[in-house]
């Protein structure tokens, strides 16, 4: 899993039909310093609800299929938890009640 931050949305009209009601997000990813990387991924979010600027834990790959609702899915990326705090070493880099 991955920690990124939520960049936006992504919409479209035309799609697989197994995508439909799923959220798509655009996504940045976090290094372990709290420092925004130059990567983005689109990920789904069928069950958490994850919004704009809010960090949130990304399940990639056969792993993201795994989440109940999703195993038929056209799926490589999942919002699978909005994240609350991180800390590295004793050190918080990111408390979402600070944001």
């Amino acid at each position: 899993m991955q920690i990124a931050k939520v960049r936006g949305t992504v919409v479209s009209t035309q799609k697989d039909p197994s995508l439909r009601g799923a959220k798509l997000l655009l996504l940045q990813f976090i290094d372990e310093s709290g420092q925004l990387l130059p990567t983005y991924e689109v990920a789904a979010d069928i069950s958490v609800g994850a919004g704009f600027d809010e960090w949130v834990l990304v399940s990639r790959g056969s792993a993201a299929r795994k989440v109940e609702g999703s195993e038929e899915r056209p799926i490589d990326a999942m919002v699978v938890a909005i994240i609350d705090t991180v800390t590295v070493e004793n050190r918080p880099i990111y408390s979402k009640k600070d944001q």
